[in-house]
């Protein structure tokens, strides 16, 4: 059960979203694999669906162990809550979606560096102060430079990524009102199993997408592995993260995972970064480690129920 106590509570939030953007491109092999026997919307489900059902296991566990420990009054849900939960689930599952349709027509370079300008403006909208924009400028500078952004590819390319810029800046601010509105990091997470199933249920059509490997165990092994590599570490992990610095920070902190990206590469696949992508890397962390903290005030807050 992850909480406030928790050992996560102890790391920094950067080490938080590196671990967190590992996890995500270490499913992102498995859905690459995955593409050659459905459709990007499909693989997309099944992530979903997937996540939904670890998330959902694991939060009834962890209810069931902690009454056994100690009896507890049961959670309240207030329609307010559960619908948040709901669109929080919606607003995820399309932003996987379309990024999948996207980088199914575009370089993953340039689709990256479209849809990062959904947290850029989450986060210019965040900024207070000059330190603020320098950080800021900085990121988007980084980000560009890692991204090697290449002008081709297909206009539906260009338009899913921008929908998915969108879809991401919703997730954040979204994310914010979940995390916040908990009393607990652990309800925070709550919220997020309730929402993956809400949004795999609305969206269960397509899972005819996914029939060409119902009756292929490994193939679905790795579909919920995708699940919890790609949605369930590095979504609870920003939940964790979400509580802690606000959703401007946050925003900015997103940066972390085009570098993490290229970390992987240099690591695992000895591609070397060239000379603008090493000078990208130094401009999102001084941009990262410059972007101050935001306020306790500053993080949106569910109303009282």
């Amino acid at each position: 059960m992850v909480s406030r106590s928790s050992t996560t509570n102890g790391l920094p939030a950067p080490l938080l979203f590196v671990l967190g953007g590992a996890s995500m491109y270490a499913g992102a092999a498995l859905a690459v694999g995955l593409f050659d026997r459905m459709s990007p919307a499909g693989v997309a489900w099944l992530r979903l669906a997937g996540a939904a059902l670890v998330l959902v296991v694991w939060r009834l566990m962890a209810r069931f162990l902690a009454t056994r420990r100690a009896p507890r009054t049961p959670v309240r849900w207030s329609r307010r809550r559960l619908v948040l939960a709901g669109a929080f689930g919606l607003v995820t599952a399309a932003m996987n979606i379309v990024f999948y349709e996207a980088i199914a027509r575009l370089p993953l370079g340039t689709a990256v560096a479209i849809e990062f300008t959904g947290p850029v403006l989450v986060a210019a909208l965040g900024s207070r102060s000059r330190r603020d924009w320098a950080a800021l400028a900085l990121v988007v500078l980084g980000v560009g430079l890692i991204a090697d952004v290449r002008l081709e590819g297909s206009p539906a390319g260009v338009a899913f990524a921008l929908a998915a810029a969108l879809l991401w800046a919703a997730y954040i601010v979204l994310g914010a009102r979940v995390s916040q509105g908990s009393g607990s990091t652990g309800e925070g997470v709550d919220g997020l199993a309730i929402g993956f199933v809400v949004a795999a249920v609305v969206l269960s059509p397509l899972a005819l997408t996914a029939a060409p490997i119902a009756g292929e165990p490994l193939l679905l092994g790795s579909a919920l592995a995708l699940g919890v590599l790609s949605s369930v570490v590095p979504y609870v992990l920003d939940q964790v993260v979400l509580r802690r610095v606000g959703r401007a920070r946050f925003a900015l902190l997103l940066a972390l995972l085009p570098l993490t990206a290229t970390v992987v590469g240099l690591v695992g696949l000895a591609q070397v970064p060239a000379p603008l992508e090493a000078l990208g890397i130094a401009a999102v962390v001084v941009g990262v480690a410059l972007r101050r903290e935001d306020a306790p005030g500053d993080p949106v807050r569910e109303p009282p129920d």
